[in-house]
C-alpha cells in the first residue's frame, strides 16, 4: 500500500466519518470489535460528534489518493458539566483521533496530530488535552508529540500537552 494521503479540514458534511472514526479509537484493540451502535448510543462517546460542527469545535480529516477519507483529529470545548474522559478544565479542547486500521503506523495519525495542535496553537489555546487506554499504542505516539500524563484513573491517562 502507498502511504500517500494529504490532510484536509473537516467540515460539517465529515459529521457521520467522525463518528466512525470515535468507533476505531474505542475498538483500537486488535479484534475487539463493539458494534457502533452501541458506542455512539453512549453519552461518554457521542458528546464527540453530537451537533458536529458547533463554535469551537476544529478539526482535519486525512484522506487517501482516491480521496477516501482514512482519518481524522478533531477538538470540542466540553462543558464542566459534561466532560469528556480527558477534560482538564474550561478552554482546554479535548482532542479526539481515529484512524483506520489499514493506515496506522503509516503516519496519519501524526500528521494530524501536528497539524490540529497547530490550529489549536494559532487559535489561541495554550493547552490540549486527550484520554487515551493504558495498553494503546497510540500512547508512544502521543508522548512523541509532547503529551505528557497529568492524571491516571480507570485504566485509561489524560494527557495534555502545551501549545506555547
Amino acid at each position: 500500500m502507498s502511504a500517500s494521503f494529504r490532510v484536509r479540514p473537516a467540515t460539517q458534511a465529515d459529521g457521520a466519518f467522525l463518528a466512525d472514526m470515535v468507533v476505531e479509537a474505542a475498538n483500537w484493540r486488535q479484534g475487539g470489535a463493539r458494534p457502533k451502535h452501541q458506542i455512539m448510543t453512549h453519552p461518554d462517546h457521542n458528546r464527540y460528534i453530537t451537533g458536529w460542527m458547533r463554535p469551537g469545535d476544529a478539526g482535519f480529516v486525512a484522506v487517501d489518493a482516491q480521496d477516501e477519507a482514512i482519518g481524522a483529529a478533531w477538538y470540542r470545548m466540553l462543558p464542566r458539566t459534561e466532560p469528556g474522559f480527558g477534560y482538564v478544565g474550561t478552554g482546554v479542547p479535548e482532542l479526539i483521533i481515529g484512524v483506520r486500521p489499514i493506515w496506522r503506523a503509516h503516519g496519519v495519525g501524526r500528521a494530524l496530530l501536528q497539524r490540529l495542535c497547530d490550529h489549536a496553537r494559532s487559535s489561541g489555546f495554550g493547552r490540549i488535552s486527550l484520554s487515551v487506554e493504558r495498553g494503546n499504542f497510540a500512547r508512544q505516539l502521543y508522548r512523541s508529540e509532547g503529551f505528557a500524563v497529568t492524571e491516571a484513573g480507570h485504566g485509561r491517562d489524560t494527557m495534555v500537552k502545551r501549545l506555547r
